[in-house]
């Protein structure tokens, strides 16, 4: 018999759920559709959802794993949320004050077949919007990126923290320089 996934330790977890990333795929668009239409009439109508992450930037290679951000008005109890997601299908990663995140698709077997990570927040706290589009719109800036998860992956295969910290530098340059030509987009 398996362990619960909340039994394993981290580097169990990270043994389990691997980097790996694989060739762009159009249907991951069709996927976050999907996961938005079930979510929409558990949250807010204020809510707002957008597809981030790499699989929403539309030429690099990226982790089969569909992020969500979910952006809900100040006057809301992020915890209010917590519950309704968790008893559909979402387990609770991490959560503060600010933020919560949730991942679905996480199995004491591996990966199911869809995955998703859904960020929780209150609205202005997007950084991940403006550099989906400064990417989608800067291929130049995509390959860079790319070129350099494809050269993390391997290094940091089974430790997901060093991967997204061996990241963070690149992002947040890039970011601020969305953040200068979209001016308050979001």
């Amino acid at each position: 018999m398996s362990k619960k996934l909340s039994e394993m330790s981290l580097e169990e977890l990270w043994q389990l759920f691997p980097i790996f990333l694989t060739e762009h795929q159009d249907y991951w668009k069709d996927w976050y559709a999907e996961e938005k239409t079930l979510l929409k009439p558990l949250l807010p109508q204020t809510a707002k959802l957008n597809h981030i992450g790499s699989t929403a930037i539309n030429t690099i290679w990226a982790k089969p794993i569909i992020d969500i951000l979910v952006e809900v008005q100040r006057e809301c109890n992020l915890s209010d949320f917590k519950d309704i997601l968790v008893n559909n299908g979402y387990i609770c990663m991490t959560e503060s004050t600010e933020r919560i995140s949730f991942n679905k698709g996480y199995t004491e077997y591996g990966f199911a077949e869809r995955v998703f990570h859904l960020h929780l927040r209150y609205i202005g706290d997007n950084d991940e919007l403006y550099f989906r589009d400064y990417l989608n719109e800067f291929p130049d800036v995509a390959s860079q990126y790319e070129k350099m998860k494809r050269k993390l992956w391997r290094e940091y295969e089974h430790d997901r923290d060093g991967y997204t910290n061996a990241k963070s530098d690149f992002i947040k340059k890039n970011t601020d320089d969305a953040k200068l030509i979209y001016k308050n987009r979001y």
